[in-house]
């Protein structure tokens, strides 16, 4: 089992394998990134987004993309990890598991305060994955999200 970072010539591989994520959580019409942004966000001249891949023998099987937050009441950055994904095949071998350890390294490594996620309640088997892993959900909060017209509306509101 092997885990590294991403390169660029994975962006194709993890761009099937967003939207084979996208398929799963019933949301396809919502993938909408091209290689190219995935290629400027993981390799640009300002990086935004990191990622990892899973590999099985020597397929990328797995992914974990993820970008730094930052904690004002702890002080130190964390890690969000926007997408984690198994290929259905390879489920049950211990990829999401090393992709997951693999974040949490890379917070202890760094001092980084927190690593943590979003999952539809639905998904009772990566909840269930999840909290093997020791992670407890943050009951009482609840995400919020302005996107598309609503999100260009608010911006033009000057009111």
């Amino acid at each position: 089992m092997t885990v590294r970072r991403v390169r660029p010539d994975d962006v194709p591989t993890v761009l099937g394998l967003v939207r084979e994520l996208a398929a799963y959580e019933q949301a396809e019409h919502e993938a909408q990134m091209t290689a190219e942004q995935l290629h400027g966000a993981l390799f640009g001249p300002t990086p935004s987004v990191f990622g990892h891949v899973a590999l099985a023998g020597d397929e990328i099987a797995g992914f974990a993309l993820w970008f730094l937050t930052f904690s004002t009441w702890r002080g130190t950055h964390g890690i969000h990890l926007e997408d984690l994904f198994v290929s259905p095949d390879h489920r049950g071998t211990g990829l999401g598991r090393e992709l997951l350890r693999t974040l949490a390294q890379e917070c202890t490594d760094r001092g980084f305060a927190r690593l943590e996620w979003s999952v539809l309640d639905w998904n009772t088997p990566s909840i269930d994955f999840y909290r093997a892993a020791g992670a407890v959900p943050m009951d009482g909060w609840t995400v919020f999200r302005l996107s598309d017209d609503a999100l260009t509306r608010f911006a033009a509101d000057r009111r």
